[in-house]
């Protein structure tokens, strides 16, 4: 009976079991369509649908013929429901030229095997017949209804879920057929330019930026040879955000289908000819880099040699084109042509780019456009080009240093990559110059830091970091800490596993044969466990523990060992058994700094603190009574940092300040930022200075009296031993950059601008050359990042999201100087002489950035592509002149004679669908079409653009904006434009707010005036002061003075130069009694008529515990009278008695129109808490300042409440407000703001810095000077 049932299970799970019949022909009707947009109606999306028929017979046992007809390719560019696809019979007929070709595969039970196709068909038409077939890769389990398993598709290998449900009147079988593509062990997905982006577990179960579903429905017909798949279906969505999903994201929607047309018996089979193995269903990626999605370029393989000399005239043009094009200024126009410069270079062969160099090289332009470039070919070919440049020695230390550092760092990590570079580590030219093979070094750690994060055999292999350990220890035999260094930090860049064993032998009290190392080796050598932190935690967590509870190391040490132990995120046991240590921790530094960052981790809400914050609040607690109050005297690390879980976006930034008893300038001064995105984690930029020897600089103590210190001699006697000043950069957490600031090189620096220097210094030559007239021009095109991530969808296409951003820098200069009387042997004459400097030139960049999400192949292109252009421009002409003994300084500026845009932010998203064949009949539609519709639904929104209410309920909105500030004395006017449009939704989605068409401006250009302006004139003059008698005869003498400075600035007087009209001019103007500080004067020329503009003068007086100084502004013209009068005293009567500062304010006709002041004081008596008060009274002012006070009233009772004010009714002073500060206890405050009808307060609001940590600083130092933090 068993065996019965078991037979009848065994024919019934045949039964349905997907086969084919070797014997049988079958005909299917093959479409799918795939497209790409927001999924929104009235908003444009792009697509391409195949459709064709397929056609599959039996060859043998297990072994199938696939031949594909009636191909078809449509392309999509509009709005759905309003535009159609449309054929394009070029791509048709090439595409359909190697799908006719005969496809072989294995098929057993419904299992799809090895693939076979010639060997001149291209992977991405192989992957179309992947799409294909993968239809037929379904398991049957009759015995169950519902079931998973881990299966290989297309997608990878990936949990399915199987639903079966058989039909009673039909007989057939329908089976649903889920893969979970977020659940896969070897997912058909690559990751490209992210290697530095650290992947954080708690950060990814905040949410998603991709997530895709895929969903099969089959329906089977039993038959004597199993299961036959009369029709499927198969829709694929995959919602992409760079932020969170849930707040809006770009869709792709993927649909595909399969019907079964006829089954016939097999006639003949044509023979199919050679075939070649192309791997199994998994879908497999093209060689990265890939076609930049932005762009399309077609190129002829098919004549090689034809191909060759279009390769290279195409890149001769593009960057002679270039280079001209931005040598005067940056050309936005032409700055999105260095893609297609890129592109270009990457299928330019190695022989083709010396070709290039050989023609390009001898102009300096085209030779730095070239330089800039080719690294960014991204393979081994850079590399070879570079090692072939090293052999030649053609090019400086300066661009190969250039080159090194960002072809490493942007170079594909392979094998063969990794060899080449190995081979730049040992070439002459490496080592040339010094700061030439410290870049080589350090690339090359961060190339082995790549290639171990792309390497998918674990362990990393050794070998590849083998050259830099060779290095340290070379280094260490020879006692050199130079070499240490350098080595410590490269390997540090490389974040190796097997390195840590080379590491420990540095470390005291690790190793188990400690060696005699200076405390900058150590330093080195700890920080050098960096990426290792991440890598391999636990290991790192037992050195850095070691390290940290050895008493007799340098605090320094210390100190960076419990940086890297909380980067490492400890858990609770050892967060407390380092808690338990620092009870009994005698150095109050290590205290101070641990506790420091602990209590900053406690308030972290970032993911990847979630557990650490807890167990270092409780540490906190149990450290306080012991460190709370431990002031900024003592070394201090602070961490702070955001995070939204809405955007999946967050920043941190960390400060480190490490000092020790022995001085009380800090050893070392560490900042770095953090940004958290995606569930991704990037270590920005981070700035290292340690100062060692800082200390034998100032000699034993610094002097709060400069004129004391003797800087210039104390060079003499600083140590040659070891460096005053250390400096690194990192990028990404990748050491790019490290010097040190030695004795010869203070000493240099000091010759450079001594008076005394000779004719024989650089800086001589510099000044005689600005005497005859010099250019200097300098152009940089870099590209920033480009990544990208690939998954492979259900069609055989593959869906890519990518990135890219580039910059374009360029700086023109053109000077003269000429310099009376003429310098003799010494420099020092340059300070008594009149210097005139003309010059012109231009600064500025450009940079575009664009982000993809859509299909890209090396045939076709369609999906969402958001441009973005940022350019910023900044001209300068002008004529100057300046003598630096009589402090005088005057500057003539041209006018404004066109427009131009200072500052422009421009971006859009379009739909784009691009082909091989039409390249240039690529489609770009905006997202949001210019359409009469459109404008429909705008007007209520540029009515409402501040209702929130009214754009939660339109579809479409249009705020524009433009404000303009107009200097029509100047002839100028600066505006400021913005417009933007938005659809759908925008107040529930976030990422809506950034989807549409944003355009941003800062302009300058002429103003309307009824005077031509040809020239505007500004003058300075500084000197000794003394205080004017009286307002009013101030006021008498300003008009004098301006009366004869327009007189002198007349066309009649411009004849005479600007020397006699100093000397005739200030001597009428002012009298002994009335002196000013400064004088500026900025006035326009205008033709015939007396010049207009502005004049201001500022004095200063000093009497006992009395600080007063007035600035005075005035405008110049024939019946201007316009003035404005300010006037600040500072009263310091005795320590700890008031302090009060005054500010008096007038401006208007004669300065009596409007007027308003501001009082604050600050007091500190015994047994009272220190107490500031200030007060601002108004008694007239104008009326579009009293709506803007009104204005920003409004929103005072909210703001307060946010920050957790409490509000209350008041009959206060009509115009006046009033607050008052009181030091509560040693960290909190109480503060109380009076409005004219309402008071706000709130007590016990926490500080960041402790009151008491003055006092305490200032009794430690001993110093009277210090008292001024109490009076801010």
């Amino acid at each position: 009976m068993r065996g019965f049932l078991l037979c009848l299970l065994v024919v019934i799970a045949g039964k349905w079991e997907p086969g084919l019949n070797v014997k049988k022909t079958y005909e299917y009707k093959y479409e799918g369509m795939v497209n790409i947009g927001r999924g929104i109606p009235n908003l444009a999306e792009s697509g391409v649908r195949l459709t064709c028929k397929v056609k599959i017979v039996g060859v043998s046992g297990q072994t199938f013929l696939l031949q594909v007809s009636n191909f078809n390719f449509e392309e999509f560019n509009g709005i759905p429901g309003k535009d159609t696809f449309n054929a394009s019979p070029k791509l048709t007929n090439r595409i359909a030229a190697e799908l006719s070709k005969p496809f072989m595969f294995e098929y057993a039970k419904g299992r799809v095997g090895d693939i076979h196709a010639t060997a001149e068909i291209s992977d991405t038409i192989v992957n179309i017949v992947r799409g294909i077939l993968g239809f037929f890769q379904v398991t049957i389990k009759t015995t169950q209804r519902v079931y998973e398993l881990e299966e290989f598709g297309i997608h990878g290998l990936c949990l399915s879920t199987y639903a079966i449900v058989e039909d009673s009147h039909s007989q057939d079988l329908e089976v649903t057929h889920v893969v979970d593509t977020n659940n896969c062990r070897e997912k058909a997905a690559i990751y490209r330019g992210m290697a530095l982006a650290v992947v954080n577990k708690l950060s990814k179960e905040r949410g998603n930026s991709v997530i895709s579903t895929v969903r099969y429905v089959y329906t089977l017909e039993p038959t004597v040879h199993g299961g036959l798949i009369k029709k499927a279906h198969a829709l694929e969505r995959q919602h992409f955000s760079p932020f969170n999903v849930k707040g809006g994201n770009s869709k792709l929607q993927a649909m595909k289908e399969l019907v079964l047309v006829s089954v016939t018996d097999t006639v003949a089979i044509s023979p199919a000819g050679p075939m070649v193995s192309r791997g199994n269903l998994v879908y497999k990626f093209v060689n990265f880099p890939g076609p930049i999605p932005i762009l399309m370029t077609k190129s002829d393989d098919s004549v090689p040699k034809v191909t060759t000399t279009l390769n290279i005239s195409q890149n001769l043009q593009m960057i002679m084109r270039l280079a001209e094009a931005n040598i005067y200024q940056v050309d936005s126009l032409t700055s999105e042509d260095v893609f297609v410069l890129f592109q270009l270079l990457r299928g330019t062969s190695l022989e083709d780019l010396e070709a290039l160099w050989i023609q390009l090289s001898g102009n300096d332009e085209h030779r730095r456009w070239f330089l800039d470039t080719v690294v960014e070919v991204a393979d081994a070919r850079v590399l070879k080009f570079i090692k072939n440049r090293f052999k030649a020695g053609d090019v400086s230390a300066n661009e190969a240093g250039q080159s090194i550092l960002i072809a490493f760092n942007h170079v594909t990590a392979e094998i063969d990559v990794m060899e080449l570079a190995n081979e730049l580590l040992s070439m002459p030219f490496s080592k040339s110059h010094p700061l030439l093979w410290n870049t080589v070094v350090l690339s090359y750690g961060s190339l082995v830091y790549k290639y171990c994060s792309y390497e998918y055999i674990q362990p990393c292999p050794v070998a590849v970091v083998q050259p830099l350990l060779d290095l340290v220890n070379d280094g260490l035999k020879r006692n050199n800490d130079l070499d240490m260094v350098l080595a410590l930090k490269a390997i540090g860049n490389a974040g190796h596993p097997s390195s840590i064993k080379t590491i420990i032998r540095f470390l005291p009290g690790v190793s188990a044969s400690p060696v005699n190392i200076s405390t900058r080796v150590l330093s080195a050598a700890v920080q050098s466990l960096r990426h290792l932190a991440f890598r391999d935690p636990h290991t790192v967590q037992d050195i850095t523990v070691s390290l940290f509870v050895q008493r007799e190391l340098p605090t320094e040490i210390r100190m960076l060992a419990c940086i890297i132990l909380f980067e490492t995120k400890p858990p609770l046991a050892l967060v407390s058994t380092l808690t338990s240590f620092l009870l009994n921790e005698a150095d109050m530094h290590v205290a101070s700094f641990t506790y420091s960052l602990i209590q900053s981790i406690a308030k972290s809400r970032t993911p990847d603190n979630h557990l650490l914050s807890t167990a270092c609040n409780i540490a906190m607690k149990i450290l306080a009574p012991k460190c709370s109050r431990l002031s900024y005297y003592y070394s201090k690390a602070l961490h702070l940092d955001w995070y939204n879980d809405d955007f999946l976006i967050g920043t941190a930034t960390e400060v480190f300040m490490l000092k020790n008893d022995a001085n009380y300038i800090p050893t070392e001064v560490v900042t770095k930022g953090k940004l958290h995105f995606i569930g991704r984690i990037l270590q920005l930029v981070e700035l290292g200075f340690r100062a060692e020897g800082i200390k034998e600089l100032f000699g034993k103590g610094l002097s709060t009296d400069f004129e004391d210190i003797s800087f210039f001699n104390c060079s003499l006697k600083l140590p040659t031993d070891k460096p005053l000043l250390s400096a690194y950069a990192r990028l990404f957490g990748q050491e790019l950059f490290f010097a040190d600031l030695n004795k010869d090189f203070i000493q240099s620096i000091i010759n450079a601008v001594s008076p005394s220097s000779e004719k024989d210094h650089p800086v001589w030559k510099m000044i005689e050359n600005l005497q005859k007239g010099t250019s200097w021009h300098w152009t940089k095109a870099y590209l920033m990042f480009e990544t990208s991530y690939i998954q492979a969808t259900s069609l055989g296409l593959p869906l890519e999201i990518s990135k890219y951003y580039h910059t374009v820098i360029t700086i023109t200069m053109n000077a003269t100087a000429t310099i009376s009387p003429p310098l003799n042997n010494r420099m020092g004459r340059l300070l008594t002489s009149d210097v005139t400097l003309v010059t012109d030139g231009f600064a500025g960049y450009a940079k575009d950035q664009f982000l993809f999400h859509g299909i890209n192949t090396d045939i076709f292109q369609c999906g969402m592509e958001m441009k973005s252009k940022n350019v910023l421009a900044m001209p300068w002409e002008f004529s100057m002149k300046m003598n630096i003994k009589q402090n005088t300084f005057e500057l003539d500026l041209p006018p404004c004679k066109k427009k131009m845009d200072l500052f422009l932010v421009k971006f859009d998203v379009y739909a784009v669908s691009r082909n091989i064949e039409e390249p240039s009949l690529a489609k770009m539609t905006p997202m949001m079409p210019e359409s009469t519709e459109a404008e429909v639904d705008l007007e209520p929104a540029k009515r409402n653009v501040t209702s929130r209410q009214k754009i939660e309920k339109t579809d479409f909105y249009n705020p524009q904006a433009k404000v303009c500030a107009e200097a029509s004395i100047y002839g100028a006017t600066f505006c400021v434009e913005s417009e933007a449009k938005r659809s759908h939704y925008i107040e529930e989605y976030p990422l809506y707010y950034l989807l549409g068409y944003t355009n941003f401006a800062c302009r300058i250009q002429p103003a309307q005036s009824n005077k031509p302006v040809d020239g505007i004139h500004i003058e300075l003059n500084t000197g000794l002061t003394k205080y004017p008698v009286s307002v009013r005869q101030l006021l008498d003498t300003l008009k004098r003075f301006s009366k004869d400075a327009t007189d002198r600035l007349s066309p009649s007087g411009l004849s005479s130069s600007r020397t006699s009209h100093r000397a005739n001019v200030e001597p009428k103007a002012f009298n002994a009694t009335c002196e000013p500080a400064f004088t500026m004067k900025a006035l326009a020329i205008s033709g015939n008529n007396r010049p207009e503009g502005y004049e201001a003068a500022a004095y200063y007086n000093h009497v006992t515990k009395m600080y007063n100084s007035q600035l005075f502004v005035s405008q110049v013209g024939e019946k201007a009278n316009w003035t404005l009068c300010t006037s600040a005293s500072l009263d310091k009567t005795q320590l700890g008695e008031l302090k009060v500062i005054t500010i008096h304010l007038r401006w208007g006709s004669d300065c009596q129109s409007y007027q308003m002041s501001v009082k604050a004081s600050t007091t500190h008596l015994p047994e009272f808490e220190p107490t500031v008060k200030a007060k601002m009274h108004w008694n007239t002012v104008p009326a579009y300042m009293k709506e803007v006070g009104q204005s920003i009233q409004k929103y005072i009772p909210g703001i307060a409440f946010l920050l957790g004010f409490h509000q209350k009714p008041d009959r206060n002073a009509k115009q006046e407000v009033s607050a008052t500060v009181v030091a509560a206890t040693a960290d909190r405050i109480t503060m109380k703001i009076k409005f004219p009808e309402f008071t706000v307060f709130r007590q016990a609001i926490p500080i960041p810095i402790r009151v008491t940590d003055f006092e305490e600083h200032q009794q430690y130092m001993g110093n009277t000077t210090l008292l001024m933090h109490r009076e801010l």
